[in-house]
């Protein structure tokens, strides 16, 4: 095993926990102040892909080399991921959550792009398989999050009144 590609998964894996945990912290303080879900039905589905994705990386990475240009590419995303949650503070979740009367977030990187967490996602699941050389991978999953985040994104800018 390749000790800098376990050690990168393993970032990975402990970036998504964490997220997963403040996204649920975030969504119950959401729903306690009148907030409401839309598009639930997908959610498992996104979830599903993610989930796919990472474990397809742990079955075939960790015996792989480290390209170390696309980890760079990597980290930069990881900066973007980083300044789309503190932009969004404790409106940020993984699942499609509206306060009502609540103005749209028009600050950090939201002035210059819509959603831009999903173009960071989109960029982490084409640029993580690359960071181990898995171009195929790094195709397969970037279409299969084409297909849920085009469903999802719709079903956002809907609960927006976008």
């Amino acid at each position: 095993m390749n000790p800098y590609a376990v050690a990168v998964l393993g970032y990975v894996t402990l970036e998504r926990l964490f997220e997963l945990w403040l996204a649920r912290r975030n969504t119950s303080r959401l729903m306690a102040q009148g907030a409401r879900e839309y598009g639930a039905s997908h959610y498992p589905v996104i979830v599903g892909v993610h989930v796919l994705w990472l474990m397809t990386l742990w079955a075939i990475a960790p015996w792989r080399g480290v390209y170390r240009f696309w980890l760079a590419r990597y980290a930069l995303l990881q900066i973007a991921r980083v300044w789309v949650l503190a932009t969004l503070g404790p409106r940020w979740t993984t699942r499609i959550i509206v306060l009502p009367d609540a103005p749209l977030v028009e600050s950090g990187l939201y002035r210059f792009l819509n959603h831009p967490n999903y173009w960071v996602v989109i960029g982490e699941i084409a640029v993580l398989p690359l960071v181990f050389g898995l171009p195929w991978a790094a195709v397969a999953f970037s279409i299969l999050n084409a297909a849920v985040l085009w469903v999802r994104i719709r079903e956002e800018n809907r609960a927006l009144g976008r």
